[in-house]
């Protein structure tokens, strides 16, 4: 049981909710007012995305990153600014028969360097690592993070002094997660992000989340969390785990069947559960301390 722990709101995301719930943030001003609301609510950390204002679709547009941390850094609120690494690893095939050419309106693959382009540039205090490849959802997408990639992102994100945050979306990516730690390319203090119930991965029963909490590497400082109506029982099962709790639009859009939530209201309702188990709900400043991390101006 963590009996102190922080709370991550994952603020929009690349999905294709927006014409499903009108709260999801799509401009920069947008997605930067909703991270301090749900900062305002409890959230310590916000893991940002951005999407093209044009079209809601996910981006790596270097300039919508550098305002939406503008904003952030900019207002009166403090928040862990925790950015988005995995953008330009999406590779499309192009069909059962023939999956080659490549279907290039979905892939989107790009060098180590130019995926951390805007890591390099804004020095968030955080940013994430996808630490393996996996079938993502249905049809021909694979989210795709070779051990090579892996290798030469954690060598530079470490070298920027940015904690990585380790998303693991299935037990063979603890195994290389522990390869990359003892490679001395993650720092210590190890955090770990566990991402459940996303087909193809791990799936978001209780029995799967306390084998990969059991394989997780001596040390590490983790969160969990599931997509849909899942999403809340999960803050629950986090802390019972001895982990944090990450909520957000990201991975659900949903308050109640039929009612389109906020960034704001999930946090609110994870503090809620919370506390209600006597937690005590983690800011910025304690996550900063607990984790090493270097804030940035």
């Amino acid at each position: 049981m963590n009996w102190d722990a922080f709370i991550t709101c994952a603020v929009t995301g690349v999905g294709a909710s927006t014409d499903k719930n009108p709260h999801v943030p799509v401009t920069p001003a947008e997605i930067a007012t909703s991270a301090l609301e749900a900062a305002r609510a409890g959230a310590a950390i916000a893991h940002i995305h951005v999407r093209d204002p044009a079209t809601g679709r996910g981006s790596r547009d270097l300039a919508l990153y550098a305002e939406v941390v503008r904003l952030i850094r900019a207002s009166d609120t403090d928040v862990v600014i925790n950015l988005t690494a995995g953008m330009g690893g999406d590779v499309v095939f192009g069909g059962v028969e023939n999956p080659l050419p490549l279907d290039m309106q979905g892939t989107d693959m790009v060098g180590a360097e130019e995926r951390l382009a805007h890591i390099t540039q804004l020095l968030p205090e955080i940013c994430t690592l996808d630490c393996g490849s996996m079938n993502f959802a249905e049809g021909d997408y694979v989210m795709t993070n070779t051990p090579g990639m892996l290798r030469a992102m954690a060598r530079r994100v470490q070298a920027l002094a940015v904690r990585p945050e380790i998303e693991v979306f299935d037990t063979g990516q603890l195994v290389l997660c522990k390869q990359l730690i003892r490679e001395g390319l993650i720092d210590d203090p190890v955090m770990i992000q566990l991402c459940m119930g996303i087909p193809y991965g791990a799936p978001d029963d209780p029995l799967t989340l306390m084998a990969m909490v059991n394989q997780l590497p001596v040390g590490a400082i983790f969160s969990a969390f599931s997509i849909g109506r899942m999403q809340q029982p999960f803050a629950a099962m986090a802390l019972l785990a001895g982990g944090n709790i990450r909520v957000g639009l990201e991975d659900n859009i949903w308050l109640a069947r039929g009612v389109p939530a906020t960034n704001a209201q999930l946090v609110e309702r994870a503090v809620r559960t919370a506390e209600s188990m006597g937690v005590r709900i983690l800011g910025p400043a304690d996550v900063r301390a607990k984790l090493r991390l270097e804030r940035r101006a």
